[in-house]
């Protein structure tokens, strides 16, 4: 039996260290300074895009100032799940989401996922950042979007928007294993591609951030550790003006 899917991935992280190693560095430059400037850094995904939010929010090891845009009608636990993809294109629900779903400031970081970077939801979300001063890291798959047009008036896609982007090089679609006698391909690659960029550019932005002094960074220790909750607690609160969700 072949596993096709886990040549796939190998072969796309040789190409995405290969290729877009110097973007990968750039986020890391725009992350420390938001960083040491205690700015905050914003994520966002519509649906399955979402899930890149998820991965990098209050998880064990991650980075605490993340700060994810979630809309409700847009979650993967909406119902029909087809409502997520008319509100991903509802023009104007993106520009209602970022005015009440975040605070964007000049300094600030905003992570966006999206595959195709087609849909107005994501493409509101960072024109409403690029207005307010704040950077643009897009997760995106520039062959895809360059394939498609934008559903929004702008005629803007994500990539047109993003001061770094980080290409997932993965195959417009986004599934990527040929099944024989079948003509639609299987097992989508953005989620782990863009999770393994990012968890990358965490590690380099965390090691990079201790290089230059800083003791305790701003990291998650695991709940279930012993005295855990507490070192959480206490960099929180050290932390807390770049953190904009409840803790």
């Amino acid at each position: 039996m072949e596993f096709k899917y886990l040549n796939i991935i190998r072969g796309l992280l040789d190409t995405i260290e290969r290729e877009e190693r110097g973007h990968m560095e750039e986020a890391v430059d725009a992350l420390y300074d938001c960083v040491v400037g205690k700015h905050a850094i914003y994520t966002f995904g519509a649906s399955h895009a979402g899930i890149l939010s998820e991965e990098l929010y209050y998880r064990a090891g991650g980075l605490m100032l993340m700060n994810p845009i979630f809309g409700r009608e847009i979650m993967l636990d909406t119902k029909p799940i087809t409502h997520t993809s008319h509100m991903e294109r509802l023009v104007g629900y993106g520009t209602e989401l970022a005015r009440d779903e975040a605070d964007f400031k000049p300094g600030d970081v905003l992570i966006a996922h999206s595959v195709s970077g087609r849909n107005p939801v994501t493409v509101e979300i960072a024109m409403a950042a690029k207005e307010a001063g704040t950077k643009v890291i897009a997760v995106t798959n520039l062959t895809y979007s360059r394939s498609v047009t934008s559903r929004h008036p702008s005629g803007k896609r994500l990539c047109d928007l993003a001061d770094i982007v980080l290409d997932n090089h993965g195959e417009v679609g986004d599934a990527a294993v040929t099944i024989e006698g079948l003509d639609q391909k299987v097992s989508p690659t953005s989620t782990v591609v863009g999770a393994t960029m990012l968890n990358a550019i965490v590690a380099a932005l965390v090691q990079r951030l201790v290089d230059a002094g800083m003791a305790h960074p701003p990291v998650f220790y695991s709940a279930n550790l012993d005295g855990g909750d507490e070192l959480n607690r206490k960099l929180v609160d050290e932390y807390r003006e770049s953190i904009r969700y409840e803790f």
